[in-house]
Formats: structure tokens, sequence, C-alpha cells
């Protein structure tokens, strides 16, 4: 571990469409003491092997509000810390098996033209729109939030009730204490208010069939674990995905080589989508605070000491040991195994309906709007601070 000063992290997306400097040096050495926006030190995990296998070390836990002396992403919002929700196994692996059983591949590709149905009417507006305009929030927020409120059974005219919530939970530093709390508040109400609707009211959709299993065994899920999983679902399937929407989608068109080789063959979509979870993601790693439990040593000796606040970081997908010129975007890129997801029993499960949704996006918008550019210089995009997830504020295009 380094003696040396902490490093402010995150790190700073300058120029915005490039990997910040510091990704190039972080595997010189496996950890790396860094400084949060809350003033609190962690240690940054940086090699890919080391990342992957401590996804699954049940020495780090997630459980982090449980303990005092572990580090704050920020000093006035806690996040998704919650010292009564169980994030580690043998609880963890409870409720996740009841979540992932509803995000069977089946449930997913079966959403697939629905997901059609929404790319195609915002593309329409799109199409139909001033130009140039911008892709952020045009396209990129819109489908998400709609296809996550169809899912979760969001009545439409809540969507952007649940919207300003959900930018205030988010806050790191952008907005201040007591409007950071009152939208927590009032996303928790609002959640309670939901389950108790599809209680009385029960559909098809993904809260009912949570409400059902729970109503049937608070062993295997409680009240308040049932509102903790269906706030992480609305708030993941949203903001991440819409998030690397208008990231990745600002990746392609300022390298416009990728996108004809796009439009020559759509079959490259899958492994495009792929490539950019892994070359850009939102951010940073700060979504993934851990605390040793006990002392655990790394693949080279290095060790990460009990009581330390570890971050796996998602820079690893630039570890050049594993993907070969790992700053050239190589949509054809084999073995592309990523952490951009997790890993392990910590892998997301919603990862399949992000790829999906980013697979329409992909072929849909390079194909309905073939000519679509930046419509300016990529270095004049500006990503948004002080928040959780750092994508593009806006992303002017035309066509």
């Amino acid at each position: 571990m380094s003696l040396s000063k902490p490093v402010s992290y995150p790190f700073p997306w300058t120029p915005p469409l490039e990997i910040p400097e510091q990704w190039r040096h972080l595997r010189q050495q496996p950890i790396l003491e860094v400084c949060l926006p809350s003033g609190d030190t962690a240690l940054l995990v940086t090699r890919c092997a080391d990342v992957k296998a401590l996804f699954s070390d049940t020495r780090l836990s997630r459980n982090t509000a449980r303990h005092p002396d572990s580090a704050r992403i920020s000093a006035n919002n806690q996040l998704f810390g919650d010292a009564n929700i169980d994030s580690d196994p043998p609880r963890y692996l409870a409720e996740r098996s009841v979540v992932t059983r509803a995000f069977t591949a089946r449930r997913i590709e079966s959403l697939r033209p629905k997901v059609w149905e929404i790319a195609n009417d915002l593309m329409d507006q799109l199409a139909a729109g001033p130009r140039p305009a911008d892709l952020v929030s045009a396209y990129a927020f819109p489908l998400p939030i709609r296809v996550i409120c169809h899912l979760l059974g969001v009545p439409t005219r809540d969507r952007d009730k649940f919207v300003g919530m959900v930018n205030g939970f988010m806050s790191i530093t952008r907005l201040p204490a007591e409007e950071v709390e009152s939208c927590r508040t009032g996303l928790s109400t609002y959640l309670t208010e939901l389950i108790e609707a599809k209680r009385d009211h029960p559909g098809e959709d993904l809260t009912s069939h949570l409400v059902r299993i729970s109503d049937e065994d608070q062993n295997t899920l409680s009240a308040y674990q049932l509102r903790h999983w269906v706030q992480t679902l609305l708030i993941a399937g949203y903001v991440t995905t819409a998030t690397q929407i208008g990231v990745s989608m600002a990746m392609l068109l300022h390298r416009p080589h990728i996108v004809k080789e796009i439009q020559a063959d759509l079959s490259l979509v899958p492994s495009a989508v792929e490539e950019l979870m892994r070359y850009q993601v939102m951010g940073s790693s700060i979504g993934s605070l851990r605390y040793a439990l006990e002392d655990i040593e790394l693949s080279d000796g290095s060790v990460v000491p009990k009581g330390a606040t570890v971050m796996l970081s998602v820079e690893s997908n630039m570890d050049e040991s594993v993907f070969p010129d790992p700053y050239t975007i190589d949509i054809r890129r084999k073995e592309n195994n990523h952490l951009s997801f997790g890993s392990g029993i910590h892998y997301c499960a919603g990862a399949a309906l992000a790829r999906m949704e980013l697979q329409v996006t992909y072929e849909g918008l390079l194909t309905r709007l073939p000519n679509l550019t930046l419509a300016v210089p990529g270095a004049q995009l500006r990503r948004a601070e002080g928040g959780f997830i750092n994508g593009f504020t806006e992303v002017p295009v035309q066509w």
C-alpha cells in the first residue's frame, strides 16, 4: 500500500470522452489509497483478478452501514447504506434468489417487443422534433424509466414524481442535506404506497410478484426487505441504464468509423454493447464499497487490512493482462469478461435487461437515424458533477 497522501476520488473525466489519465497507471500497485467526496479514505483494489475474486469473498462485507468506522461516500447522504438490510450471505443469497427468479431470461426476452415499441415511439418524437436535439433527455433517460416502470407496474402518472425523488436520492454533493433527506423520505413513502396498491390490486408486474412472495412468507422476504428490493430495482433499472445509454452513444458518435462498422454489420451490436460496457461505464467505483472483516491477501501478496473500507475497481476493466490493448474500443473483442455488472454472488440481477435495452438502442438509433452525429465537438460535452453517477448532462445530436 502506498504511504503517500490519498488520491482524490473519483478521478476527473478530462477530456470527457477519454479514459482519465490516472486509470493508465493504477495497476502499478494492487491497492491505492483514495479520498472519497466525504473526506473519508478507502482502498481501491486495481487489478482485474483481485477484483473478481473479492466480489465473492465473504471476508468483505457489503454491510458498511453496520460498521461505524467504515468510510462514507458522502458526508450528507448515506445513499444505499442501510443497517437494517443484510447484503451478505446467507441472508442476501436467499433474497437475491427470489429476485433473480423473477428476472428469468424468458421474462426479459418477452419484454423485447415492448422495449422496441418504446424505443420506436421515442425515435419518432426525436425525428419529428427540432435539431439539434439532446439525446439524453429525448431518449437515454425516457427509455429505461418507461421500461422499468412497465416491468415493476409503476403508473405512468407517477414517472415524473419518481424521477425527481431518485435524482435527490443519488446526490453526493450536488444537493443540500435537507433536500436529499426529503427525497429519500418521499421515495420511501411512495414505494410503501405502491406496494400497498399492488397488494390490494395485484397485476402481472414484478412488484405484484414480489408482494405475493412476501405475503406468503415473511421469512423469505420481509416487508422491509420487499421495499428495499423494489427501490433497488427501480433505481438500478433506471439511472444506471439511462446513463450508460447516453455515455455509450456519445462514445460511439465520437468515433464515426465504429458507427459505420456497426451499420454495415448489425450482428456486431451485442459485442459492441459489451465493449462499450467494458470501456465506458458511468464514472467510478464508489458504489462498490465493502468493509474488510479480516485481513485479505491479494494475488501478489499485498494485504487488505481488517477494518479497511474497500472499493472494487471498475477501472480494472482496463487491466492489460486481461484485455489486450485496453484503451482501444474493439467491438470485435473476444473473451470480453468485463466486470461492469460485478461478478459472482454480486453479479447484477438486471444485467440481461440492461444489455437488451442497449442492444435495441444501438440498432434502433443507428439504423433509424443513419446520419446521426454529435452536434458539438466531443470535448465540449459536460459530465454531471456531485452525483452518484457521472454521465453527460447533455449529448446534442443532429442528423
